[in-house]
């Protein structure tokens, strides 16, 4: 049984008591007012003044029972002074004082029983909750217990396995150390037979090598220094002569051959990596199943290779050289789509105005997809998932895209395994450098298209497509344009200066040839009237294409005038440069 079980039945105990005690005083009070006695009697009596008081003293003190018993619920408290009232007007009226005495007497009767049978009922209802209670929380207790006793059963048991398997494996362990003991011990006997015979065997041929010094000696009458220094002179001397004679072939050889074999290998560099560096920027090569089709891709009256160039923007070469043509343009991408338009029209066969430009709309979407895939190769080689398609787009743009000479995408695939490399020498966040690293010339997609340097085109265009801020900070801090101010910065900066400054990497002239030509392309385009600008032959030439509504004949001779003028003002080039402005009228109509 709990203590709040046994604190409900003391309760109950003692309001009981209190009850019988209220119950007795009341009739004791009764009693005593049975006894018939004459008004003026009773009146003038001491001993019923006395027996008065007494009673009314009982009255007092059945008031106070009553008060106590009541205490505990209010219905008992307001008969109780219900009872009190009856009693205080039981002094004036002796006979309504018995009635109410006794109505009095059977109310608390009634009350003590109601509420007797009230805690009764109270304290089984919270014995049976506290019972309840207490075999719930037994059987929590009883569940959480059984659990534990489980689960440090298996682990004892998990315990005891492995107690198990290390007895055993170090029983098997002291077998292997035992085993391994006497193949060493049997190992060291034998050494020791072995060193005891070589001992002896050492002994007989320092013997041996002692007796034939000595025959040596008396048979060459020298002593072993004085014939170890006759045969160290007599092979220096030999050895001195010799390295004289080669010595002097060498240099005789040397001053013949050296200033011819340097000009062959000084030629043969330049060469070499003048042709790689011009083949890869500003020209492309494609092959022709037969002469006769470079009369088809010029057309009659040369239609169709104006027609090519005025589309693509790109400048074919057709020479003397057999089964071949060139096409040059400074800008990588509008060389790739003019390569695959040219190679589609000669497979196809068909060589139109109208063919060229269908042809030249299908080359520049799987330009496009080529750049697609080639950012998602550079994306999964660095290994970065979350990347915005805009900046992915921006990226393939940088599959034809060089700096110095050097591809952009690969340079940015390469800075970020440098920087890669580096954070996770210094234990720090590899993946973020390498993100700040890979996205640093991000802004060279669109060095063409907006003004400023590219570290804050690209700052800006990765902070609008949402890149943390350290990658924003690293992208505009690269160069200096801001102070770098963490460490994924500094890294940045390391590893592009790793990356650019390697042997061959980079050309300084072939930013500056591509610098001069954008420039051109700029200074055209800035005029007003022109639809697109193209420069062709290496530079030597620039094709500015204008909308002939907007420009009359006139003013194309003055915009070819105005665009040379500014060229002559503001850039420096070799030899001199043709400015051509293209006025095209063309009408459309459609048969039905």
């Amino acid at each position: 049984m709990g203590g709040m079980t046994v604190v409900l039945l003391i309760a109950v105990l003692a309001l009981a008591v209190l009850v019988l005690v209220a119950i007795a005083l009341g009739a004791r009070a009764l009693r005593g007012l049975t006894v018939p006695q004459p008004a003026v009697e009773r009146a003038e009596d001491p001993a019923f003044v006395a027996e008065r008081d007494r009673q009314e003293e009982s009255l007092a003190a059945l008031r106070s029972a009553a008060g106590e018993a009541t205490s505990a619920a209010e219905q008992a408290k307001n008969a109780a002074t219900a009872a009190r009232t009856d009693a205080a007007e039981a002094k004036a009226e002796a006979r309504a004082a018995r009635a109410e005495a006794r109505r009095v007497l059977d109310a608390a009767r009634a009350e003590a029983d109601t509420i007797l049978e009230r805690a009764h009922r109270q304290a089984e209802a919270d014995a049976e909750q506290a019972r309840a209670a207490a075999r719930r929380s037994g059987e929590r207790e009883i569940a959480m217990l059984s659990t534990t006793v489980k689960e440090q059963a298996a682990d004892l048991e998990r315990r005891t396995a492995r107690i198990d398997e290390r007895e055993r494996q170090h029983t098997e362990e002291l077998d292997r150390i035992a085993e391994r003991d006497r193949r060493i011990a049997a190992a060291e006997a034998e050494l020791a037979e072995r060193e005891a015979a070589l001992a002896e065997r050492e002994a007989t041929l320092v013997e041996a090598e002692e007796l034939r010094r000595r025959e040596l000696e008396r048979v060459a009458g020298l002593t072993v220094d004085a014939a170890k220094a006759e045969l160290v002179e007599a092979i220096e001397g030999q050895a001195k002569r010799e390295a004289a004679l080669l010595v002097r072939d060498i240099e005789n050889d040397a001053r013949s051959t050296a200033e011819q074999r340097a000009r062959h290998i000084v030629v043969d560099a330049i060469q070499r990596v003048a042709s790689e560096q011009t083949a890869e920027s500003v020209v492309s090569v494609l092959h022709l199943p037969g002469d006769e089709m470079k009369g088809r891709i010029i057309g009659r009256e040369g239609r169709n290779i104006r027609a090519f160039e005025s589309v693509t923007g790109v400048n074919l070469i057709i020479d003397d050289t057999p089964e071949a043509v060139l096409l040059s343009c400074f800008d990588p991408v509008r060389r790739e789509i003019g390569r695959l338009t040219l190679e589609k029209l000669v497979l196809d066969g068909r060589i139109h105005p109208h063919r060229i430009e269908e042809v030249f709309e299908t080359a520049k979407h799987e330009v496009e997809r080529l750049c697609e895939r080639a950012a998602e190769d550079a994306l999964v080689e660095v290994g970065i998932t979350d990347l915005h398609p805009e900046l992915m787009t921006l990226l393939g743009r940088l599959r034809y895209r060089t700096s110095y000479g050097q591809n952009v995408l690969k340079h940015l695939v390469e800075t970020a395994h440098i920087a890669g490399i580096m954070a996770a020498e210094l234990r720090l966040d590899a993946q973020m450098i390498k993100r700040c690293a890979f996205l640093h010339d991000i802004g060279k997609a669109l060095t063409h298209e907006v003004e400023g340097s590219h570290a804050l085109i690209g700052a800006d265009l990765a902070r609008k497509y949402g890149e943390p801020e350290e990658v924003v900070h690293a992208i505009e801090a690269h160069h200096n344009e801001v102070p770098p101010q963490t460490i994924e910065a500094v890294l940045t900066q390391a590893s592009d200066a790793c990356s650019g400054g390697r042997p061959g990497a980079r050309r300084e002239s072939l930013e500056a040839y591509v610098k001069r030509l954008e420039r051109i392309e700029e200074i055209a385009a800035g005029k007003t009237g022109v639809e697109k600008v193209f420069a062709m032959q290496a530079g030597r030439e620039i094709r500015v294409m204008v909308k002939p509504d907007d420009v009359d004949d006139i003013g194309a001779a003055v915009l070819a005038r105005d665009v040379a003028k500014q060229i002559e003002e503001e850039l420096t080039y070799p030899g001199q440069i043709r400015v051509t402005v293209v006025r095209e009228s063309r009408v459309t109509e459609i048969a039905r």
